[in-house]
């Protein structure tokens, strides 16, 4: 990344534990939930909160390990952030009431809570030197994406990861609606990332 960040050794220290905690926690849970009656590897790896997980774990391993500085890693990196971001508040504001199968406290306070906050912590404290004007809406093509891939799938499978995302019980007309509103949020979500990366660095 920038030399600030080679040279705070503690920084590499920290994300690696991250790191490792959230791999602990993605792991764990499919490991003891293997010989459950409904479970699916298939649909664990289809919530989007498993997904952005895994990539910040991946983020975070790479950051601590070899902190590349170019703009194709800090766009990536910009585009995980939000993708947590958007897990944290999404979950906080949508989803801390509802099921969605993390029933093991720390490992769901881990994926919902934690790492987001690590993830924009370390965002906002090694900024990135190198990032374009238009990132932070090409970093909506991760959800976007997400709910392409979550609607083509749910009719196959008869499984939606999210209430809101699930026309069965309400219908396209007010499942899309949600969707923009939603969606609307996430951008704001997303500008805001970009904001606090590019900002004057105080270092």
């Amino acid at each position: 990344m920038s030399r600030v960040s080679e040279q705070l050794w503690w920084v590499r220290l920290l994300r690696l534990a991250a790191a490792g905690l959230g791999a602990a926690a993605l792991i764990i849970l499919p490991v003891q939930q293997a010989d459950v009656p409904g479970f699916s590897l298939a649909n664990y790896f289809s919530y989007f909160t498993v997904l952005s997980n895994v990539a910040a774990v991946i983020v975070l391993a790479v950051g601590a390990l070899a902190a590349p500085d170019s703009a194709a890693w800090q766009w990536i990196r910009g585009a995980v952030t939000t993708a947590m971001v958007i897990t944290g508040i999404v979950y906080a504001l949508l989803l801390s009431d509802i099921d969605v199968n993390l029933d093991i406290d720390w490992i769901n306070d881990v994926l919902h809570r934690l790492l987001p906050v690590l993830l924009l912590v370390d965002w906002a404290v090694i900024r990135p030197r190198r990032l374009p004007d238009h990132s932070w809406w090409t970093w909506l093509l991760v959800p976007l994406v997400y709910g392409v891939y979550t609607l083509t799938r749910g009719p196959f499978v008869d499984w939606y990861p999210y209430p809101f995302i699930d026309p069965r019980t309400q219908g396209y007309l007010s499942m899309t609606l949600s969707m923009v509103i939603v969606f609307v949020g996430m951008a704001g979500l997303s500008f805001a990332v970009f904001w606090l990366g590019t900002r004057r660095s105080p270092w």
